[in-house]
């Protein structure tokens, strides 16, 4: 499949922000509503227990559940994560970890999206459903 323009958008805007880059996050694929995104947990993504901290994880969350919102915006609109549930599963390792963000509902002014983070094996580490507000995009 040919990639179209709203992937290519996604990934020239993660490609240009240093945050992405130092959290190591791309973008694997994207779709209507959903996105896949995966970062190689390495040793400066870890808390002190050598566990991936949970704030990578809420950040992949918060990520995968606002391009997903993205994903359905009209030109000209972007979006701004208001409200951000985390529920933490099990504990993440190094090595791969994956996130699939998907946009529940995507009104003018509010959208509803959730998240799933999981190891390289499948396992869940962590949920989140997200409230994302909708506004005219900066000039």
């Amino acid at each position: 499949m040919a990639e179209d323009a709203g992937l290519r958008d996604l990934r020239e805007r993660m490609a240009s922000s240093p945050f992405y880059g130092w959290m190591g996050v791309s973008l694997v694929d994207a779709r209507e509503g959903e996105v896949d995104l995966a970062i190689e947990a390495g040793a400066h993504h870890l808390n002190l227990q050598g566990l991936v901290h949970g704030g990578v994880l809420a950040s992949l969350a918060d990520t995968a559940a606002g391009l997903a919102v993205r994903t359905k915006l009209e030109p000209g609109r972007r979006q701004v994560t208001v409200q951000l549930d985390v529920q933490y599963l099990s504990a993440g390792a190094q090595g791969v970890i994956t996130a699939q963000g998907r946009a529940v509902r995507v009104g003018r002014q509010i959208a509803f999206a959730d998240a799933e983070i999981r190891d390289a094996n499948g396992r869940l580490l962590a949920t989140a459903h997200a409230t994302v507000a909708i506004m005219t995009d900066r000039s």
